[in-house]
C-alpha cells in the first residue's frame, strides 16, 4: 500500500535510522512487534524497560512508514468532542478516555526528555475555531464540558481572537497542555534507546502468517521464521497479517510545509490551530520557523501517485493559510499526501484478539494517533504481563467496531 507520496519534510531534519548491528535472532522472544513506527517503538519501549526480550519486524526500512508523514500535533482533545463522546459511550467512559489522552501528554514529554538527542517536543496550546457562526454553540458546549471535568481550557470570542491572533473568527475553544514534536526524530530517539536496551530490529522482514506452535507462536516472514510467546501488531494503516479490522476507514490527507517565516510575534504562543468543520484545516509551526498546513481529506485509501494532484491540493491549502496569516510571505517548500485511519466509533483498536490468544493490537486510528499509541502502550504492557487494566475495555477489540 502506498501510504505517502510527494516531498516529505521530516526526513530532511534527521538522518535515516539504521540498526547498528546485524542481529542473531533468539530461539524465542517474549514479544515480537510488527511495525517500527510510533506505535511499535512506544510499545517496545514499555515492554523492554520491563525486562522482556523484544524483536521488531518491519517490511520496509525501519521507521519509514507513516512516521515520516506524521504532522506531530499532540492534543488531548479528539476529533470527536467530549460532549459528543459522552452521548456516544456514556459520561464515565468518555471522560476517562479524555483523561487517558490528557495523561499521555505527560508520558510523551517524559519519554522525549529522556532520549539521547533533542526531538523538538514543545508544549503548545491549541486553538479550535468555529468555522462558521453556527458552530459557536458547539464550541461553547465543549468548553463547558471540558471545564466541568477539570480539563484546562478557555473560550475566546471574536474580540479576544483579534487581540491574540492575526485573524478572528466567531469563537474559539483554547485547550492547554498540548504539544508539538518532530515525530521522526522522536521515533529515531526511541529506537536508539531500544537498541541500548537489547531490542532486535529487523528491517525488510514482512510477516506473512502466524501459527500456534506448542507453547509459542511461529511467525513466518518473507525471510526466516521467528518464534515468540506473544505478538503485537502495530502496523498502522496497513492490513494486519492476522485479524480483520471492523469499522475502520482508511482515507488520505494533504499537507505542505512552508518556507521559513521571519517572525510569529502576532501568533499567540504559536498555538496549534484547527477548526470545527470536517474535513478540517490544521496549522502548526516548526522549530526552524516553517508552517505545516494540512487538510482536504479524501475518502480514498492510498496516497495519489500524481505530483500534479498533490501540488494542486497544496495550492488550495496555501490560499487558506494566507487568509489566516495575510502578512506572512508563505510559499510551498514541501508538499505531500498521506494515508490515515479512522474508526467509525472514534476509538482506537487496542487489546488482545477476541479469539486468538497472545495476539495483541495497537492501531491508533483517529486524529490523535501518537497520543493513542502512548496510552495503548501502557495498556498493552499490563495485558501482556497478565495484569488487569481497568481502562482496557474502553478501547478493547470485542466491541462492535473492533478486530475479528
Amino acid at each position: 500500500m502506498k501510504i505517502h507520496n510527494g516531498s516529505l519534510y521530516w526526513p530532511t531534519t534527521t538522518k535515516q535510522f539504521t540498526p547498528k548491528t546485524t542481529y542473531e535472532k533468539l530461539d524465542i522472544y517474549d514479544v515480537v512487534i510488527v511495525g517500527s513506527g510510533m506505535s511499535g517503538s512506544l510499545t517496545a519501549l514499555a515492554l523492554a524497560e520491563s525486562g522482556l526480550k523484544i524483536a521488531i519486524l518491519d517490511k520496509r526500512e525501519i521507521a519509514t512508514g507513516s512516521s515520516s508523514a506524521n504532522t506531530g500535533l499532540l492534543q488531548y482533545s479528539n476529533d470527536i468532542m467530549l460532549h459528543e463522546l459522552i452521548g456516544q459511550i456514556g459520561e464515565k467512559d468518555a471522560v476517562r478516555f479524555y483523561q487517558l489522552c490528557y495523561e499521555s501528554m505527560d508520558y510523551l514529554e517524559n519519554i522525549a526528555r529522556g532520549l539521547p538527542f533533542e526531538v523538538d517536543f514543545i508544549r503548545r496550546p491549541s486553538i479550535c475555531f468555529a468555522s462558521d457562526e453556527n458552530d459557536v454553540e458547539k464550541i461553547k458546549a465543549e468548553y463547558d464540558t471540558l471545564k466541568k471535568y477539570g480539563f484546562p481550557c478557555d473560550y475566546w470570542g471574536r474580540n479576544e481572537m483579534a487581540e491574540k491572533m492575526p485573524f478572528s473568527k466567531h469563537g474559539a475553544l483554547v485547550t492547554f497542555g498540548d504539544a508539538e514534536i518532530n515525530p521522526l526524530k522522536f521515533v529515531h530517539g526511541i529506537l536508539t534507546k531500544l537498541e541500548a536496551l537489547g531490542v532486535h530490529l529487523f528491517p525488510y522482514t514482512e510477516v506473512l502468517d502466524v501459527f500456534e506452535n506448542n507453547d509459542s507462536l511461529e511467525i513466518r516472514t518473507s525471510g526466516q521464521s521467528f518464534y515468540a510467546k506473544q505478538i503485537t501488531y502495530t502496523t498502522g494503516y496497513e492490513t494486519t497479517p492476522v485479524g480483520k479490522r471492523i469499522g475502520a476507514d482508511i482515507n488520505r490527507s494533504y499537507a505542505f510545509v512552508s518556507n521559513p517565516i521571519p517572525s510569529f510575534s502576532d501568533w499567540y504562543e504559536q498555538a496549534l490551530i484547527w477548526e470545527t468543520k470536517r474535513p478540517y484545516l490544521y496549522i502548526r509551526s516548526t522549530v526552524d520557523g516553517r508552517l505545516i498546513v494540512g487538510g482536504l481529506d479524501e475518502d480514498k485509501p492510498e496516497a495519489p501517485e500524481s505530483d500534479e494532484i498533490i501540488q494542486q491540493r497544496a495550492e488550495n491549502l496555501l490560499q487558506q493559510a494566507k487568509e489566516l496569516f495575510p502578512a506572512y510571505d508563505i510559499q510551498i517548500d514541501y508538499a505531500y499526501a498521506a494515508s490515515f485511519g479512522e474508526s467509525i466509533d472514534n476509538i482506537p483498536f487496542i487489546g488482545e484478539h477476541p479469539t486468538k490468544k497472545n495476539h495483541f493490537y495497537l492501531l491508533g486510528y483517529g486524529g490523535n494517533g501518537t497520543v493513542y499509541s502512548m496510552l495503548g502502550s501502557q495498556i498493552l504492557k499490563d495485558l501482556i504481563f497478565g495484569n488487569r487494566n481497568e481502562d482496557a475495555e474502553l478501547v478493547g477489540l470485542e466491541r462492535k467496531y473492533g478486530i475479528a
